[in-house]
Order: structure tokens, then C-alpha cells, then sequence
């Protein structure tokens, strides 16, 4: 016969009687500690009712442990036993089946009565309280990464088993995650953890958890930080505590370490002093020995390593993560027209960062550029490669280059880079026109983007194929342009989305084509993103994500206006009285004159430069956007004037007076822009990433949506 399990474990705050029950409830074999927990000889339990040993109030509880045992299951329970002197105690009883125990001679169970020990018998038997320490309960601090978490595992350790209060003091420089400084004696700690079980609460208002000090000179606590050694004070008499507490300026303390016995155990791992532990024994109890301070600094030793690990682990995933944040997008912009959302989600848990990466940026004339890239490979390495590669495309689209043209010159970078250490990355790059409803796209070896109609109709673009970026030979990169309706929803994505080891990547692009079905047309798109997600996050095979939806809708006919003008320098004149009639009918008054004077020389440059007709386009969004288009393919530029020259003054009054401005090749020429801030509408009223209350994701404090 043998117990199903192990038999509680007896630690140094308590004593455990064990007792043998047969089928009948019946005492049939006693422990040793029989005098010791319950004030009664072994003979004369052997033969009574289990029961017996309980209160009255108290019997039905144990009848209902010893009739879960008989199916087998292990039952705790805590109620009042009797002792013999006539007094009670709580106490933890355990009943635990026997195997092949129900039709033999020996007991059914084992019932472990264990009760706290007296203050006067706690402590005294070393080879107990080093088990209880270091054999028993070292696993449940050092089971977490979680520093402020293997601290408070780490007290609840500490008390009960080797004293009555306890508290955990760090390098305020290792909970900021940043490298432990070398500094002795005024080193700035953080108090972590406190717990106690003598029932004063006073522990936790004068050393509360959280708090940031430097202890004052002539304490204990700055002599542990001053030598690594521990310090023992075996008896902290009235006057010592007053001193400390009057150093301290902290007069509560006084009362709490009056006649205390007391050991501060340094906390040292890899040579470095981490902290340490303070322990305090109440009157009443067993004062610290010199063994004792010997048992304390080998659990304190182990404790440091504990303590270490969780602070590496906090420096890398800070690291992690501010490396993350600082490389994806702070910000998404677009036009008001345009709606969007996003989802990013690394591949592992443990290394929080990926290559995948997005991008929403919002171009005059009422355009946005919509990205999606993956560089090949995880990790910080190809996390680093994605920045480069985002920074450089972030800039190419405020340059206003076509996505064709602005993956070429990412296609270059990537060989570039590639010399150095090959990379290759694939993308998306889409310019999407709120005024003409038209969206260009360009893609280097990836997924094609998904088009969802407002009808509920989606297909994914069939877009000229091109190697990833960074592969050598392959055709060029190209574009095509694509009629969106108004309201479409415009979906790209990296391949962790569609395809893992467990699922083809046909299944992931039906299913991504059933998310955006005709179900998905009045759907929010907060709801949209997170659907795109659902149940992606918790696959433990899965690659990096990234994915950007946008619901594309045209800018208002009456928000913009449009108009041919001949190349006569009579446009001019009748430009400005174009300008002045519009903007009196948006109520922009103030601006009429500073709009007309930019309108005015835009036009006269591109009569003095460009064949052929002119458009002039007034565009009101975030901002007020004036642009000439002519049949020019060069780019004008801001010079210096001389005093003689006759030219060189158009675009320098342009840049005065306009908030920004920029050009732009066409198909048939370019497009001269210049912008101006609309008094009373916010002009950068883009999306936050990060920074802001939001939704958090299992497991992904980085993955929110706002």
C-alpha cells in the first residue's frame, strides 16, 4: 500500500500529525506527534472516530473530506480540532486515499492534521527551517520572470518559515531596467515586496511597498548596502530603536523594532549587490542565532539569482519594446475620408520584436499612401533591417514619388544592404486619391492586397508581379491603378496572417475573404480588426503579423473644385476671382487674399514654364490645398534671388506665406502644391498608436488599436 501522493510538507511554522483511517472511519494508526498536536497518547486515539477529533461544528466538514476520499480525491480542509487539556486549535486537515488500501489490513487514508506552532517552539529546529527555505519552497519565487512577482513569492517564503516580518529592497536603477550602478552606501533603493503574520499592520504603513529612499547613515540598513555583509542584531533594544528611527525621521519604526531580533541578508549575484532582504522576529520568538544568519544568506543567495534573472529579463524585454515602438509608426495619418485600422502582433512572446511593419501616411490632395512590408526573419536583427527600410520608405512617400517608382529605389537600398549581410523584405505600397476615387499599387514579391465593394463582393488585385526587394535579376517593378467605390475597404497584410505550419495559405485567404464579405460593409472597424486576429495570436507557430485596413471614401464633391485655365496670362486675373468666389462659399474669407496671391504665382510659373493648358484645383480637407497642374515634367525649386534678377521670387513668396508646399510628377506633367492651416480645424488629426488609453491583446501589451 502507498499514498496516490506526497503527504503535505512540514515546514517550520507548524507540526503535522499523520493518522491512519480504515474503511469505517476509524482511527487505525497514530503518529508520533500525537502528544505534541493534539495533548493525547497515540493509544488513545487508535480504535475512535476520525470524528472525534474535531468540534461539533466541524464533524460534517470531515465527513465530507473522508467521503471525497473514498472516490479517491485528495481533500483539504481547515477546522477546529480538540485537544486533550480540554483547549482547540485550528488546524489544516488532509485526507489522501491509500492505493490497494480498501480491502486490506492497513488503512483506506491518511489524515494529516497540522497545526501552527506556539510562538515558543517556532525556530528551533534548523534542519526544518533550511527544508522549508531552500528544499520545499524555492521553486515558487523562481518560477516567474516577473520581478515585483518573485518578490512577493519570495516574502511569503520568508514569513512564515524563518520569521515574522519581511521585506525586499532593490536598486531603484534595476527595477527602471537599467544597468545596476556601481555606487555604495547612498545607492537609491525601492522597496518591493512586505509581508508579515503577526497581525500588526503597522508593517505595511511604515514600510510601504513602492516606496523610493536612501537610507540615512548610522542605520543597519545602510551598513548591509555599505558591506554586502549581513547584519545582525539579535536584540533590538528601546534605545537602538529610537536612534534608528530618529535617524530614520520615521518615529513609527521606534515602536515596530522594540526588543525585535533582526538580520538584513545582502543580495548579491554575478559580484553585484542587487539589494537585500530584511527579517525581523517579534517578542515571543526565538531570537536570530549565528546559524541562523548562515541558513538566511544561503536562501539569500539563491534569492539573488532569482532576483537577477528577473531583472535581466526586464532589461530585455524594455529593450524589446522600446526598440519596437521606436521603429513602427507613432502615429497613422489619412485623409478625413479615409477610415483606418491596424493590427501588429510579433511572432513569439520572447522576442517582442519582428520585421513586419505598416504604414498610413496622409499626402496632399487628399491622398494617403497605404504600406505593408516584411523583411525575412525575426528578431531584432530583422526588426533593425525594417527600420532602415520604413525610414527610407516614410521618405520616399513624402517625396511624393509613385509606389513604383518608391519600391525601386527601396529595391536599390536593399541590394545595398544586402552586400553587408543579405536581407530581402517583401511589400505593398498603394496610393489611394479620396478626390478621383483611384487607387495605384505596386508590390515586390508580396501577398496581393484585398478590395472589398461596398455590395459585399471582394477579390484580391491582381498586380504586375515582382521579386522581393533585395533579389537580384526578375522584372521591374510596376503599378496599376484600380477604380475603388466609394466605401470599399482596402485590406493588406504579411503572410503570418494567411499562412503558419498548420494551415495552407489557400484556407487563410478564403477565410480572410469571409471576414470581409457582405457581413463586414456596416461592420465597425474596430470590430473588422479584430476579427482579422481572432484566434491568430494564440497559434504557437505563427509568423509576425501586420495588417492595415482602410475604408476608402471620397472626399465631398463640395469640399474641392476644379478648373481648366488656357495658357494666357488672363488666367491669372481670372484665377483669382475663381479662388475668391469658392472660398466665400466655405466660409474662409480671412484666407482669400493670402489664397489668391499663392494662386497667382503658381499660375504665372507654369505659364512662363509648361506648354499648354493649366488646372488649378482647391481642395478643402484638414487643410486648404491649392495645386497647378501643367504638361511640365521639370520640377521647379526654391533659389536665392540676386537683387537683378528678373527670376526666382514666385516660389519663395510661396514658401512664406504657405504652410508647407511640394510638387509631384503626373503621368502628363506635374502638380505644383501649396498648403495653408484652416483656422479652427486641428491640420495633423491622425490616429495615435501608442501612448493613449486602448484595448491590450493577450499576451501583447504592444498590440492596440485606438
Amino acid at each position: 500500500m502507498a499514498p496516490r501522493g506526497d503527504a503535505p510538507a512540514t515546514d517550520s511554522a507548524s507540526r503535522t500529525l499523520v493518522l491512519g483511517i480504515d474503511g469505517n472511519r476509524r482511527i487505525v494508526q497514530c503518529g508520533p506527534n500525537a502528544r505534541a498536536v493534539l495533548g493525547r497518547a497515540p493509544e488513545e486515539l487508535i480504535g475512535r472516530p476520525a470524528t472525534d477529533l474535531v468540534a461539533e461544528e466541524a464533524k460534517a466538514d470531515l465527513e465530507a473530506l473522508l467521503e471525497a476520499n473514498d472516490s479517491g480525491h485528495e481533500r483539504n480542509g481547515v477546522m477546529t480540532v480538540l485537544r486533550g487539556d480540554g483547549a482547540s486549535a485550528d488546524a489544516v486537515v488532509t485526507a489522501q486515499p491509500m492505493v490497494g488500501g480498501e480491502g486490506g489490513t492497513g488503512p483506506a487514508a491518511l489524515l494529516y492534521v497540522r497545526v501552527a506552532l506556539p510562538p515558543s517552539e517556532r525556530y528551533q529546529d534548523p534542519a526544518l527551517m533550511r527544508r522549508a527555505l531552500m528544499d520545499d519552497q524555492v521553486t515558487r519565487f523562481g518560477a516567474s520572470l516577473d520581478l515585483d512577482q518573485s518578490a512577493r513569492k519570495l516574502v511569503e517564503v520568508v514569513v512564515p518559515h524563518y520569521c515574522n516580518a519581511a521585506s525586499v529592497l532593490v536598486l531603484e536603477s534595476l527595477v527602471a531596467a537599467d544597468e545596476v550602478h556601481s555606487e555604495s552606501g547612498s545607492a537609491v533603493l525601492r522597496r518591493i515586496a512586505v509581508t508579515y503574520d503577526d497581525g500588526n499592520p503597522a508593517w505595511t504603513s511604515t514600510f510601504p511597498v513602492g516606496e523610493v529612499l536612501v537610507f540615512p547613515e548610522g542605520t543597519p540598513y545602510r551598513q548591509v548596502m555599505e558591506t554586502a555583509q549581513p547584519v545582525h542584531l539579535r536584540h533590538v533594544d528601546a534605545e537602538a530603536a529610537a536612534e534608528i528611527a530618529r535617524r530614520w525621521r520615521r518615529a513609527p519604526v521606534a515602536d515596530l523594532l522594540t526588543d525585535v531580533s533582526m538580520v538584513l541578508l545582502p543580495m548579491i549575484a554575478r559580484d553585484t549587490l542587487l539589494g537585500f532582504i530584511a527579517c525581523t522576529r517579534v517578542p515571543g520568538f526565538r531570537k536570530f542565532d549565528a546559524y541562523d544568519v548562515e541558513i538566511g544568506m544561503e536562501f539569500a543567495t539563491r534569492a539573488a539569482i532569482v532576483i537577477d534573472n528577473a531583472r535581466l529579463f526586464s532589461r530585455e524585454r524594455a529593450t524589446a519594446l522600446a526598440l519596437q515602438r521606436s521603429l513602427l509608426p507613432n502615429r497613422l495619418s489619412a485623409p478625413s475620408s479615409v477610415e483606418v485600422r491596424h493590427r501588429y502582433l510579433p511572432g513569439s512572446k520572447l522576442v517582442e520584436v519582428g520585421g513586419d511593419w505598416y504604414e498610413s501616411i496622409a499626402l496632399p490632395g487628399a491622398r494617403v499612401a497605404l504600406i505593408v512590408g516584411d523583411v525575412a526573419g525575426h528578431g531584432v536583427r530583422a526588426a533593425v533591417t525594417m527600420g532602415r527600410l520604413r525610414t527610407a520608405l516614410h521618405t520616399l512617400a513624402n517625396l511624393e514619388l509613385p509606389p513604383a517608382d518608391a519600391l525601386h529605389v527601396m529595391h536599390e537600398l536593399m541590394i545595398e544592404l544586402g552586400e553587408q549581410e543579405p536581407h530581402f523584405a517583401t511589400c505593398v505600397y498603394a496610393i489611394y486619391d479620396a478626390t478621383t476615387g483611384t487607387i495605384e499599387v505596386a508590390s515586390a514579391g508580396h501577398l496581393p492586397p484585398l478590395l472589398a465593394a461596398p455590395n459585399g463582393d471582394n477579390e484580391f488585385l491582381q498586380v504586375p508581379p515582382a521579386p522581393p526587394l533585395g533579389v537580384a535579376g526578375g522584372t521591374a517593378i510596376e503599378s496599376r491603378e484600380f477604380t475603388v467605390e466609394d466605401g470599399s475597404l482596402f485590406v493588406i497584410y504579411t503572410d503570418g496572417l494567411v499562412e503558419n505550419r498548420g494551415r495552407d495559405i489557400d484556407d487563410g485567404l478564403a477565410r480572410l475573404q469571409k471576414i470581409f464579405g457582405p457581413e463586414s460593409v456596416d461592420r465597425p472597424m474596430e470590430d473588422l480588426a479584430k476579427a482579422t486576429l481572432a484566434g491568430v495570436y494564440a497559434d504557437q507557430h505563427r509568423d509576425d503579423i501586420a495588417v492595415l485596413i482602410a475604408r476608402l471614401r471620397r472626399l465631398p464633391e463640395d469640399r474641392y473644385a476644379s478648373w481648366t485655365l488656357p495658357a494666357d496670362p488672363a488666367a491669372v486675373r481670372r484665377a483669382r476671382g475663381l479662388v475668391r468666389t469658392r472660398l466665400e462659399e466655405w466660409d474662409l474669407e480671412e484666407l482669400e487674399y493670402t489664397t489668391q496671391l499663392l494662386a497667382s504665382e503658381l499660375i504665372t510659373n507654369a505659364l512662363r514654364y509648361a506648354p499648354g493648358p493649366i488646372e488649378l484645383r482647391l481642395l478643402l480637407e484638414r487643410t486648404l490645398v491649392c495645386e497647378v497642374l501643367d504638361r511640365s515634367a521639370a520640377l521647379p525649386r526654391l533659389r536665392r534671388a540676386e537683387d537683378d534678377d528678373e527670376n526666382g521670387r514666385g516660389l519663395l513668396v510661396v514658401s512664406q506665406l504657405a504652410h508647407r508646399w511640394g510638387t509631384r510628377r503626373t503621368a502628363s506633367g506635374k502638380v505644383v502644391w501649396c498648403e495653408q492651416i484652416v483656422p479652427g480645424i486641428d491640420p495633423d488629426a491622425s490616429k495615435q498608436v501608442s501612448g493613449g488609453p486602448g484595448e491590450t491583446w493577450p499576451g501583447e501589451s504592444h498590440h492596440r488599436e485606438y
